[in-house]
């Protein structure tokens, strides 16, 4: 039986890949980009119908609003909402501009945070439904420079994990999806910032010119794979609330939850000295 999808960042990365392979078998999907003449580069097959283009600025409320209505008003009821639009930001903080930073954050958090507020109403009317959300592994852990992009994604995964516990009751499921290192368009579209002298020979620095040099030398993920398995995933008979995907993203995450378990156990003494003492 075929499914509906809304699916922001629909036309590059993972959000194109999705939406090809769920045309192709059929499903009905809302494409949401900042701008929908991209979508040509879409291959519909001869699904056209089932594709609608539809414009969205995570950074503008109106847009939010308006794309998720005309969303839910074309396609009656939506299955699976998968949010996955946005973008990183590299650079030394003290190298990011104001505006930089307030784009960032703007986009890949609070444009997100309002997106799927914006979902909720339509999905608890229709008495339920999946969202999708696609974090990175640099969701739960941290890379020199991209200390914004880290906290746009940490955000991401608290403000979920609450949300998740909110609208249960409802029948919405809410799951997070981490990727690692993956042959995407993503370090193409990096915001970089303007390199400081200070920071010259600094962890930064050295991974700017990995970047920037062909360097960042990982295990990539297969992107067509990764999409397929978010699909998979939003079709699973219970998702998981988080799913790292690549094993890269999978060997990190796990090395540092060991190390995080490790040092808490260490502060057990201090912690509960702070409690109250009875009299």
């Amino acid at each position: 039986m075929a499914k509906t999808w809304l699916i922001t960042g629909a036309n590059s990365g993972f959000g194109k890949l999705m939406t090809e392979a769920l045309l192709a078998r059929g499903d009905g999907v809302a494409a949401l980009v900042r701008t929908p003449e991209t979508l040509q580069a879409i291959d519909a097959g001869d699904q056209v119908g089932r594709l609608i283009p539809l414009q969205l600025d995570l950074t503008d409320d109106a847009t939010i609003d308006s794309a998720v209505d005309r969303a839910f008003a074309e396609l009656g009821r939506i299955d699976v909402v998968v949010s996955n639009a946005g973008y990183g930001t590299f650079g030394a903080i003290e190298e990011l501009s104001p505006a930089q930073i307030r784009r960032q954050l703007e986009t890949n958090l609070t444009g997100t945070i309002l997106f799927i507020r914006a979902v909720l109403p339509h999905l608890r009317r229709q008495g339920g439904g999946r969202i999708v959300q696609v974090s990175s592994e640099g969701g739960r852990i941290a890379y020199p420079g991209f200390s914004t992009y880290h906290a746009s994604k940490w955000g991401q995964e608290g403000f979920v994990e609450a949300v998740a516990q909110e609208v249960r009751s409802f029948g919405i499921e809410m799951s997070l999806v981490e990727p690692g290192p993956t042959g995407t368009n993503f370090l193409s579209g990096v915001d970089m910032g303007d390199p400081l002298p200070d920071y010259a020979g600094s962890p930064v620095a050295g991974l700017r010119d990995a970047l920037q040099g062909g360097g960042f030398d990982v295990t990539y993920g297969d992107p067509a794979l990764i999409a397929q398995a978010i699909i998979a995933l939003a079709e699973a008979p219970r998702m998981p609330l988080r799913a790292p995907l690549g094993s890269v993203a999978w060997e990190n995450i796990n090395r540092k939850a060991h190390a995080r378990l490790e040092l808490l156990s260490t502060q057990r003494d201090a912690a509960y000295a702070c409690d109250e003492k009875e009299a």
